[in-house]
């Protein structure tokens, strides 16, 4: 149970209405919720038949000022968009798994009525999630910005050819890269695209940033982990067609040019993500990522 257990009696649903599983589930906790007396938000562009519940319905932007809790169902994509909504507002999110993967959205549509009843009852595992913070500075000094749970991605952009970019970290100068691009990924992000360029799994609560090259022309050319607390630049190298795209989330930031900076540092703000009072990281990593199947599985256990 958390130390400091909540009261959650606005709670706004968020997911992708189009997808009919994600309905179903959103129908259902609307329903359950509204028999628990708990007052009940939706998007307004939000295409969900609620019929008589009495469902109230705000600009997405807004959700996270009117509520004590967003519950997100979906995947991992619907988690990093939850959490877009809540950081701002310190509201806690709790996910609904129907995506494929599911690193951060750890309850099953089986088990909604259940878990609910743990939460609303004060029974759950309460996990802060540190953020990124990316900052574009152009070459006329216009700036834009972006946030992050898992990663903020620098990626060659409308060429085939690979691209060429300098890294540094507190101010100096620590590699020359040759690929298509870079990770920049918090502890949460290690388990994203990250882990798909040979980064390593962090354990989320690991105060620490993980920085993993995308194909990088080098094969010396290694992830590495620095302190969170770091600034991270990225500057590209002055090459024909120098040209990359920057995502937060998946969320475009902007285009990095020849005379650009990225900065990357640790946001003020973070995510609290709440579990089922069972949350297991470790059986979550062996179940999405079938450790410990066939004849490696450990004595008396079973697979997750």
């Amino acid at each position: 149970m958390s130390p400091t257990a909540e009261s959650f009696k606005s709670i706004a649903l968020v997911g992708n209405h189009h997808d009919s599983r994600v309905g179903e589930s959103m129908l259902i906790l609307a329903t359950y919720l509204h028999g628990r007396g708990c007052r009940i938000l939706l998007a307004s562009d939000a295409e969900l038949d609620v019929g008589s519940l009495p469902i109230e319905r705000h600009p997405e932007k807004n959700l996270g000022s009117n509520v004590d809790l967003i519950v997100a169902v979906g995947g991992d994509g619907t988690m990093l968009s939850a959490a877009r909504l809540a950081a701002p507002f310190g509201v806690p999110v709790l996910g609904v798994n129907r995506g494929r993967l599911g690193f951060l959205a750890d309850i099953t549509p089986s088990d909604i009525r259940e878990r609910l009843d743990d939460v609303l009852g004060g029974r759950y595992v309460k996990d802060q999630r540190a953020m990124l913070q990316a900052t574009l500075i152009r070459a006329n000094l216009e700036t834009c910005q972006g946030q992050a749970l898992n990663d903020v991605v620098v990626q060659k952009w409308q060429t085939g050819r690979m691209l060429d970019f300098e890294t540094w970290i507190d101010g100096r100068y620590v590699n020359s890269h040759g690929g298509d691009g870079l990770v920049i990924a918090t502890a949460t992000g290690s388990t994203a695209y990250a882990l798909s360029c040979g980064g390593p799994i962090l354990y989320p609560e690991l105060d620490a940033t993980v920085l993993a090259p995308i194909c990088p022309h080098t094969l010396s050319d290694r992830p590495i982990v620095i302190r969170s607390s770091a600034t991270i630049e990225v500057r590209l190298v002055d090459r024909p067609e120098a040209n990359a795209h920057i995502t937060c989330d998946g969320v475009s930031l902007g285009e990095l040019e020849v005379g650009d900076r990225l900065l990357v540092t640790r946001a003020a703000t973070s995510v609290t993500l709440l579990h089922p009072p069972d949350h297991d990281y470790y059986r979550i990593l062996r179940s999405k990522l079938r450790w410990g199947r066939g004849d490696r599985m450990l004595p008396g256990s079973s697979t997750d």
